[in-house]
Protein backbone atom coordinates (compact mmCIF):
# COMPACT_ATOMS: atom_id res chain seq x y z
CA UNK A 1 0.00 0.00 0.00
CA UNK A 2 1.48 3.23 -1.42
CA UNK A 3 2.39 5.69 1.88
CA UNK A 4 0.30 8.89 0.93
CA UNK A 5 1.82 12.39 1.15
CA UNK A 6 -1.56 13.61 3.63
CA UNK A 7 0.08 10.47 5.85
CA UNK A 8 3.94 12.37 5.58
CA UNK A 9 2.63 16.02 6.84
CA UNK A 10 0.32 14.50 9.31
CA UNK A 11 3.14 12.36 10.75
CA UNK A 12 5.51 15.61 10.92
CA UNK A 13 3.15 17.87 12.32
CA UNK A 14 2.43 15.69 15.29
CA UNK A 15 6.84 15.40 15.58
CA UNK A 16 6.71 11.67 14.61
CA UNK A 17 8.68 9.77 12.44
CA UNK A 18 8.18 8.38 8.85
CA UNK A 19 10.05 5.05 8.88
CA UNK A 20 12.52 3.87 6.70
CA UNK A 21 9.91 1.99 4.00
CA UNK A 22 7.78 4.61 3.98
CA UNK A 23 10.47 7.36 3.23
CA UNK A 24 11.44 5.32 0.52
CA UNK A 25 7.45 5.22 -0.85
CA UNK A 26 7.15 9.11 -0.24
CA UNK A 27 10.37 10.04 -2.11
CA UNK A 28 9.69 7.90 -4.84
CA UNK A 29 6.59 9.77 -5.50
CA UNK A 30 8.59 13.01 -4.93
CA UNK A 31 11.13 12.25 -7.11
CA UNK A 32 8.30 11.07 -9.86
CA UNK A 33 6.19 14.40 -9.33
CA UNK A 34 3.59 12.82 -8.35
CA UNK A 35 3.12 14.92 -5.09
CA UNK A 36 2.01 18.63 -6.06
CA UNK A 37 4.62 21.57 -5.21
CA UNK A 38 2.44 22.61 -2.47
CA UNK A 39 2.11 19.40 -0.74
CA UNK A 40 6.60 19.19 -1.30
CA UNK A 41 6.86 22.13 0.17
CA UNK A 42 4.60 21.36 3.18
CA UNK A 43 6.58 18.09 3.89
CA UNK A 44 10.36 19.75 3.81
CA UNK A 45 8.74 21.87 5.99
CA UNK A 46 7.47 19.78 8.23
CA UNK A 47 10.53 17.52 8.42
CA UNK A 48 12.87 20.41 8.96
CA UNK A 49 10.64 21.50 11.79
CA UNK A 50 10.33 18.05 13.73
CA UNK A 51 14.04 17.53 12.39
CA UNK A 52 14.84 14.62 10.01
CA UNK A 53 15.90 11.12 11.38
CA UNK A 54 18.17 9.03 10.87
CA UNK A 55 15.99 6.43 9.17
CA UNK A 56 14.42 9.06 7.51
CA UNK A 57 17.41 10.52 6.00
CA UNK A 58 19.11 6.92 5.08
CA UNK A 59 15.84 6.31 3.28
CA UNK A 60 15.23 9.52 1.15
CA UNK A 61 19.13 9.12 0.37
CA UNK A 62 18.62 5.64 -0.87
CA UNK A 63 16.33 6.76 -3.59
CA UNK A 64 18.49 9.60 -4.45
CA UNK A 65 20.84 7.09 -5.17
CA UNK A 66 18.80 4.96 -7.08
CA UNK A 67 18.29 7.64 -9.49
CA UNK A 68 21.65 8.76 -9.71
CA UNK A 69 23.63 8.19 -13.68
CA UNK A 70 26.19 6.07 -11.14
CA UNK A 71 29.56 6.04 -12.32
CA UNK A 72 30.96 2.40 -12.78
CA UNK A 73 34.63 2.16 -10.79
CA UNK A 74 35.71 -1.19 -10.65
CA UNK A 75 38.25 -0.94 -8.33
CA UNK A 76 37.33 0.67 -4.88
CA UNK A 77 40.52 -0.06 -3.00
CA UNK A 78 41.54 3.31 -0.62
CA UNK A 79 38.89 5.15 -2.77
CA UNK A 80 37.63 8.59 -0.61
CA UNK A 81 35.15 11.08 -0.70
CA UNK A 82 35.49 13.82 0.54
CA UNK A 83 32.47 16.14 0.56
CA UNK A 84 30.69 18.76 2.33
CA UNK A 85 27.12 19.92 3.11
CA UNK A 86 27.92 23.58 2.64
CA UNK A 87 26.20 26.04 4.55
CA UNK A 88 28.13 27.20 7.12
CA UNK A 89 28.67 30.51 6.19
CA UNK A 90 32.51 30.77 6.37
CA UNK A 91 33.09 31.86 3.17
CA UNK A 92 37.06 30.23 3.70
CA UNK A 93 39.01 29.18 0.22
CA UNK A 94 37.54 25.44 -1.29
CA UNK A 95 39.88 23.49 1.48
CA UNK A 96 38.42 20.38 0.33
CA UNK A 97 39.17 20.80 -3.16
CA UNK A 98 42.31 21.50 -2.14
CA UNK A 99 42.97 18.68 -0.49
CA UNK A 100 41.39 15.84 -3.12
CA UNK A 101 44.92 16.74 -5.22
CA UNK A 102 46.90 15.86 -1.86
CA UNK A 103 45.24 12.84 -1.22
CA UNK A 104 45.48 11.66 -4.43
CA UNK A 105 48.99 12.22 -4.94
CA UNK A 106 49.37 10.68 -1.06
CA UNK A 107 48.20 7.06 -2.28
CA UNK A 108 44.32 7.56 -2.44
CA UNK A 109 41.75 7.56 -4.90
CA UNK A 110 39.71 10.38 -4.82
CA UNK A 111 35.60 10.19 -6.04
CA UNK A 112 34.37 14.15 -5.27
CA UNK A 113 30.85 14.93 -5.38
CA UNK A 114 30.20 18.79 -5.68
CA UNK A 115 28.59 21.78 -7.47
CA UNK A 116 28.43 24.99 -8.42
CA UNK A 117 28.16 27.94 -5.53
CA UNK A 118 25.42 28.35 -3.17
CA UNK A 119 25.94 29.61 -0.11
CA UNK A 120 29.50 29.65 -0.24
CA UNK A 121 32.30 32.39 -2.89
CA UNK A 122 33.31 29.72 -4.62
CA UNK A 123 31.93 25.69 -4.72
CA UNK A 124 34.17 22.70 -5.44
CA UNK A 125 32.41 23.11 -8.94
CA UNK A 126 33.65 27.08 -9.39
CA UNK A 127 37.20 25.62 -8.15
CA UNK A 128 37.84 23.05 -10.36
CA UNK A 129 36.43 24.84 -13.29
CA UNK A 130 38.68 27.44 -12.93
CA UNK A 131 41.78 25.06 -13.08
CA UNK A 132 40.69 24.16 -16.26
CA UNK A 133 38.91 21.17 -15.69
CA UNK A 134 35.97 19.98 -17.81
CA UNK A 135 33.27 19.32 -15.16
CA UNK A 136 30.39 18.16 -17.26
CA UNK A 137 31.48 14.79 -17.71
CA UNK A 138 29.46 11.36 -18.87
CA UNK A 139 29.81 8.39 -15.83
CA UNK A 140 32.34 6.45 -17.67
CA UNK A 141 34.39 9.58 -17.90
CA UNK A 142 34.60 10.11 -14.56
CA UNK A 143 35.43 6.45 -14.06
CA UNK A 144 38.28 6.73 -16.39
CA UNK A 145 39.90 9.58 -14.68
CA UNK A 146 39.38 7.95 -11.35
CA UNK A 147 41.03 4.74 -12.52
CA UNK A 148 43.85 7.28 -14.52
CA UNK A 149 44.74 10.09 -12.14
CA UNK A 150 43.31 8.84 -8.81
CA UNK A 151 40.87 11.71 -9.13
CA UNK A 152 37.49 12.02 -10.59
CA UNK A 153 35.07 14.88 -9.93
CA UNK A 154 31.21 14.35 -10.44
CA UNK A 155 29.11 17.34 -11.40
CA UNK A 156 25.85 17.01 -9.54
CA UNK A 157 23.42 18.10 -11.77
CA UNK A 158 25.10 15.82 -14.66
CA UNK A 159 24.29 12.66 -12.07
CA UNK A 160 20.96 13.29 -10.47
CA UNK A 161 18.65 14.39 -13.35
CA UNK A 162 15.51 13.64 -11.00
CA UNK A 163 16.46 16.80 -8.76
CA UNK A 164 15.25 18.94 -11.44
CA UNK A 165 11.59 17.89 -10.24
CA UNK A 166 11.82 19.47 -6.86
CA UNK A 167 14.37 22.38 -7.92
CA UNK A 168 11.57 24.86 -8.14
CA UNK A 169 10.62 24.16 -4.71
CA UNK A 170 13.26 24.02 -3.02
CA UNK A 171 14.01 27.66 -4.87
CA UNK A 172 10.83 29.15 -3.90
CA UNK A 173 10.88 27.88 -0.30
CA UNK A 174 14.67 29.18 0.16
CA UNK A 175 15.38 27.84 3.20
CA UNK A 176 17.29 24.47 4.12
CA UNK A 177 15.49 21.35 3.62
CA UNK A 178 16.80 17.99 3.97
CA UNK A 179 17.77 18.06 0.31
CA UNK A 180 20.71 20.00 1.86
CA UNK A 181 21.91 17.06 4.09
CA UNK A 182 21.14 14.27 1.59
CA UNK A 183 23.64 15.92 -1.58
CA UNK A 184 27.04 14.84 0.14
CA UNK A 185 25.26 11.32 0.96
CA UNK A 186 24.60 10.44 -2.65
CA UNK A 187 28.01 9.96 -4.23
CA UNK A 188 27.18 8.44 -7.73
CA UNK A 189 30.72 6.43 -7.46
CA UNK A 190 28.79 4.90 -4.08
CA UNK A 191 32.57 5.08 -2.15
CA UNK A 192 32.08 3.09 1.02
CA UNK A 193 34.78 5.47 2.64
CA UNK A 194 33.68 9.16 3.28
CA UNK A 195 35.14 12.58 5.25
CA UNK A 196 32.10 14.82 5.34
CA UNK A 197 32.04 18.11 6.57
CA UNK A 198 28.64 19.07 7.89
CA UNK A 199 26.61 22.57 9.02
CA UNK A 200 25.68 21.60 12.40
CA UNK A 201 26.47 19.67 15.13
CA UNK A 202 23.71 17.66 15.93
CA UNK A 203 24.69 15.98 11.97
CA UNK A 204 27.83 14.58 13.46
CA UNK A 205 26.23 12.04 15.24
CA UNK A 206 23.56 11.69 12.43
CA UNK A 207 25.23 11.33 9.62
CA UNK A 208 27.70 9.05 10.85
CA UNK A 209 24.78 6.72 11.38
CA UNK A 210 22.64 7.13 8.08
CA UNK A 211 26.31 6.89 6.38
CA UNK A 212 26.56 2.92 8.30
CA UNK A 213 22.56 2.43 7.20
CA UNK A 214 23.46 3.50 3.41
CA UNK A 215 26.25 0.60 3.66
CA UNK A 216 29.73 3.14 4.43
CA UNK A 217 32.39 1.33 5.92
CA UNK A 218 34.68 4.04 7.09
CA UNK A 219 33.61 7.67 7.97
CA UNK A 220 34.60 10.80 9.40
CA UNK A 221 32.22 13.53 9.87
CA UNK A 222 32.98 16.62 11.16
CA UNK A 223 32.17 20.09 12.97
CA UNK A 224 34.07 22.36 13.52
CA UNK A 225 33.12 24.75 16.73
CA UNK A 226 33.58 28.07 14.65
CA UNK A 227 30.77 26.75 12.33
CA UNK A 228 32.95 25.28 9.86
CA UNK A 229 32.25 22.12 8.33
CA UNK A 230 35.94 21.09 7.89
CA UNK A 231 38.33 19.87 10.63
CA UNK A 232 39.23 23.53 11.70
CA UNK A 233 42.35 25.44 12.97
CA UNK A 234 39.93 27.88 14.92
CA UNK A 235 38.52 25.75 17.17
CA UNK A 236 37.70 21.91 18.09
CA UNK A 237 36.24 19.89 16.32
CA UNK A 238 33.44 17.19 16.98
CA UNK A 239 34.08 13.64 15.14
CA UNK A 240 31.63 10.83 14.32
CA UNK A 241 33.76 8.33 13.19
CA UNK A 242 32.63 4.95 12.17
CA UNK A 243 34.88 1.93 12.05
CA UNK A 244 33.83 -1.79 12.10
CA UNK A 245 30.36 -1.06 12.05
CA UNK A 246 30.40 1.10 15.19
CA UNK A 247 29.87 5.06 15.37
CA UNK A 248 32.55 6.60 18.03
CA UNK A 249 32.01 10.44 18.40
CA UNK A 250 34.79 12.47 19.77
CA UNK A 251 36.42 16.07 19.78
CA UNK A 252 39.98 16.58 18.76
CA UNK A 253 41.50 20.12 18.57
CA UNK A 254 45.04 21.55 16.17
CA UNK A 255 47.17 20.94 18.57
CA UNK A 256 46.40 17.64 19.15
CA UNK A 257 48.86 16.96 16.02
CA UNK A 258 50.98 19.98 16.22
CA UNK A 259 49.33 22.59 14.69
CA UNK A 260 48.90 26.49 15.65
CA UNK A 261 45.16 27.58 16.04
CA UNK A 262 44.60 30.11 13.65
CA UNK A 263 41.09 31.92 12.81
CA UNK A 264 38.99 30.99 9.95
CA UNK A 265 39.05 34.71 9.10
CA UNK A 266 42.56 33.70 7.73
CA UNK A 267 41.23 31.29 4.94
CA UNK A 268 38.61 33.84 3.90
CA UNK A 269 38.15 34.62 0.27
CA UNK A 270 35.91 36.97 -2.04
CA UNK A 271 35.62 35.08 -5.26
CA UNK A 272 36.94 31.94 -7.25
CA UNK A 273 40.19 33.82 -8.06
CA UNK A 274 41.04 34.08 -4.43
CA UNK A 275 40.18 30.76 -3.45
CA UNK A 276 42.19 29.45 -6.54
CA UNK A 277 45.08 31.97 -5.50
CA UNK A 278 45.30 30.04 -2.16
CA UNK A 279 45.16 27.04 -3.17
CA UNK A 280 48.12 27.34 -5.25
CA UNK A 281 50.08 28.34 -2.70
CA UNK A 282 49.21 25.31 -0.99
CA UNK A 283 50.60 23.04 -3.15
CA UNK A 284 53.31 25.23 -3.91
CA UNK A 285 53.99 24.53 -0.14
CA UNK A 286 53.84 27.56 1.02
CA UNK A 287 53.35 27.93 5.06
CA UNK A 288 50.32 28.96 6.85
CA UNK A 289 47.17 28.26 7.93
CA UNK A 290 46.00 27.20 4.30
CA UNK A 291 48.68 24.73 4.00
CA UNK A 292 47.97 23.50 7.34
CA UNK A 293 44.44 23.05 7.17
CA UNK A 294 44.39 21.28 3.72
CA UNK A 295 47.20 19.20 5.19
CA UNK A 296 45.07 18.40 8.25
CA UNK A 297 41.88 17.40 6.40
CA UNK A 298 43.44 15.39 3.84
CA UNK A 299 44.98 13.72 6.49
CA UNK A 300 41.90 12.94 7.94
CA UNK A 301 40.54 11.32 4.16
CA UNK A 302 44.15 9.11 4.10
CA UNK A 303 42.98 7.80 7.51
CA UNK A 304 39.56 6.95 6.42
CA UNK A 305 40.79 5.79 3.08
CA UNK A 306 42.87 2.81 4.43
CA UNK A 307 46.17 4.78 3.60
CA UNK A 308 47.25 5.52 6.61
CA UNK A 309 46.89 4.41 10.33
CA UNK A 310 45.47 7.44 12.06
CA UNK A 311 45.09 11.43 11.17
CA UNK A 312 48.38 12.19 12.77
CA UNK A 313 50.04 9.35 9.90
CA UNK A 314 47.83 11.08 7.19
CA UNK A 315 49.09 14.59 7.92
CA UNK A 316 52.64 13.65 7.96
CA UNK A 317 51.78 12.21 4.37
CA UNK A 318 49.90 14.74 3.28
CA UNK A 319 52.46 16.98 4.31
CA UNK A 320 55.20 15.18 2.30
CA UNK A 321 53.33 14.54 -1.13
CA UNK A 322 52.78 18.40 -0.96
CA UNK A 323 56.95 18.89 -0.16
CA UNK A 324 57.78 17.04 -2.55
CA UNK A 325 55.87 18.46 -5.57
CA UNK A 326 53.51 15.16 -5.78
CA UNK A 327 51.09 17.52 -4.93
Amino acid sequence: MTFSPQEALQRTIEHREIFFDEMIDLMRQVMRGEVTPVMTAAILTGLRVKKETVGEIAGAATVMRELALAVPVQDKTHLVDIVGTGGDGSHTFNISTCAMFVVAAAGAKVAKHGNRSVSSKSGSADAVEALGAVIELRPEQVARAIEDTGIGFMFAPMHHPAMKVVAPVRREMGVRTIFNILGPLTNPVGATNVLMGVFHPDLVGIQARVLRELGAERALVVWGRDNMDEISLGAGTLVGELRDGKVREYEIHPEDFGIAMSASRNLKVSGPEESIAMLRGVLDNEPGPALDIVALNAGAALYVSGVADSIADGLARARAAIADGSA
